[in-house]
């Protein structure tokens, strides 16, 4: 397709001009002639209007000559392109122009052959230029249009570690993101599986699925200290900062909770929201983000549907000891979480794996060295010095070297994994009832204290509110102020019983500054009024 530029000529001369217009013929190349002018002063005043493609101008000119006319047409319209008409004693100016970015200047007197080649140069480079720029502008769209995908990519590499500090700081400011001031805390929200009533009501099209669940994060987190990104594994990610340690905690698994509470009660399926580790440098949110995930892997022990603190499963202590994503990794995630039937299937596809490699007998005996040395490790951070009563010990402490071919190996291993899944159960088992068990110790201690929370219990072993809650109706089918209320009832009735106390003595010793609301509070439970109770305590006791 032919483009036609327009072109304007400009002299003071009008037989020039007028020998111009009438030696050319404009369309055949590629130029439409908009006007002719006698000064750079109405030449100019007609630009603003007309906005020429390329302008053909005399230097000497009265009121404004060619000079001053290139000067204004590159302040103002630097894509409108020059030649200067000059004669032979005019060769200064022609420098002059020159310097001003002037596309080319003629000598006069010039041939109509001559200014015709020259049109057809100009245009020829005018439609370089044009390609160039729509090429560029194609590839600034096809840049807008990627910006959120590479937005994205780099949120994700800068989480797992692949950046550095200023390499991080660059991408910020290029992708526009706000200054995210330490500390910092990186949530993985994974979407639990689809049922077949959730397929169904989304066309069966998993990607509508989750951006409807992107959509609702993005919503939830509108206006809060946090940035959120998609990754490859399908997986959204969340790094909240900018607030004290213990309050971006607190602020992440609430904010953790009403996604996953939004996504259920709207999408009508579930995620399950791991919690990564506090960190105080952009550089470090690898340990945040790997912790988010290793916690994601406890959804298999504990169930769906809920968020996840690796701090809550291994405590801020480990949080620091990340594993890798090799077999040593998979073996240690496989005990904390696995299953025996897991366990088989892991070790039959590394022994298979090194049966393909071909490695020699002493290679392979380094391999699972690596691997039990880890085992040993994840079952000491999780039990502490407790670990002396692991009885597979005895089994990874057996002479390798009289294990001869990989099949015996596999057998042998195989009987490790099922003794370590099992003892980290059973003493997972006994954690969680010890950690009851001080919370009721605690609020036993504390009943009496009218501003005991549930906060406060948390602090007491800690442990998140969510967790706590879950462990303590899991152990003693009450909720926690379930239980708290029992006991400040169970002791009024027991001075009741057992004192002569007056009725608001007795509710400041379990609690109720307020003798009206504590009377009203143990009718509600219990069916009979202070004075009734006691009244009939007393004819029980003289019957």
């Amino acid at each position: 397709m032919l483009i036609i530029y327009k072109i304007m000529i400009v002299d003071d001369e009008s037989e020039v001009r007028e020998g111009i217009k009438e030696s050319i013929e404009w369309e055949l190349h590629g130029f439409e002639l908009v006007g002719d002018y006698a000064s750079g002063r109405e030449a100019l005043e007609a630009i603003a209007e007309l906005r020429p493609d390329l302008v053909i101008s005399d230097i000497c000119m009265p009121f404004m000559d060619g000079i001053e006319l290139a000067r204004n047409i590159q302040m103002k319209y630097p894509y409108i392109k020059v030649i200067i008409l000059t004669g032979h004693d005019e060769f200064d100016y022609a420098q002059k122009a020159l310097r001003l970015n002037v596309y080319d200047y003629i000598v006069k007197p010039i041939t109509a052959f001559e200014l015709r080649s020259l049109l057809d140069k100009v245009r020829s480079a005018m439609d370089n230029e044009a390609e160039h720029r729509e090429n560029l502008t194609h590839l600034k769209i096809q840049l807008q249009q990627s910006l959120p995908l590479l937005r994205e990519r780099f949120l994700e590499q800068m989480v797992s570690g692949t950046l550095n500090e200023v390499r991080i700081q660059e991408r910020l400011q290029y992708f526009r993101i706000p200054a995210m001031p330490p500390p910092y805390l990186v949530a993985v929200i994974d979407i639990d599986e689809f049922s077949e009533i959730t397929k169904g009501k989304w066309d069966n099209d998993p990607e509508l699925l989750r951006s409807a669940a992107y959509n609702i994060v993005q919503e939830v987190m509108e206006g809060k200290e946090a940035v959120i990104f998609r990754t490859r594994e399908e997986r959204i990610g969340v790094v909240f900062y900018g607030k004290a340690e213990e309050a971006l905690y607190e602020a992440a698994f609430n904010l953790a909770e009403v996604i996953r509470f939004c996504i259920e009660k709207y999408l009508k399926f579930t995620v399950t929201v791991g919690l990564g580790t506090l960190c105080s440098a952009l550089s470090e949110l690898s340990i945040s983000y790997k912790g988010a995930i290793s916690a994601l892997d406890y959804r298999f022990l504990l169930g769906s549907n809920r968020v996840l603190s690796i701090q809550d499963m291994e405590g801020a202590h480990n949080s620091m000891h990340r594993l890798d994503m090799e077999w040593s990794h998979r073996f240690a995630t496989m005990i904390k979480t696995g299953t025996s039937m897991e366990s088989h299937a892991l070790i039959r596809q590394l022994i298979f794996s090194l049966k393909s490699s071909l490695m020699p007998i002493g290679a392979c005996y380094l391999q699972i060295q690596s691997i039990l040395i880890e085992i040993v490790n994840t079952i000491h951070k999780l039990v502490g010095d407790e670990i002396v009563h692991f009885k597979g010990h005895e089994l990874i402490f057996k002479n390798m070297n009289r294990l001869k071919t990989l099949d015996e190996i596999e057998q042998w291993l195989q009987e490790i994994c099922n003794e370590s899944i099992a003892y980290i159960a059973e003493q997972r088992n006994d954690l969680t009832k010890m950690q009851v068990r001080s919370v009721i110790s605690y609020i036993e201690e504390n009943y009496h204290n009218e501003d005991l929370t549930i906060h406060d219990l948390c602090r007491h072993v800690h442990l998140s509110k969510s967790y706590l809650s879950s462990l303590f109706k899991q152990h003693t089918e009450q909720t926690i102020m379930e239980y708290v209320t029992r006991i400040r009832l169970d002791k009024a009735k027991d001075l009741l019983r057992h004192t002569p106390m007056k009725f608001y003595e007795i509710a400041a010793k379990v609690g109720y500054s307020d003798p009206q609301y504590f009377s009203v509070f143990f009718k509600k439970h219990t069916g009979t009024s202070l004075t009734e109770y006691r009244e009939k305590l007393a004819k029980e006791t003289t019957g």
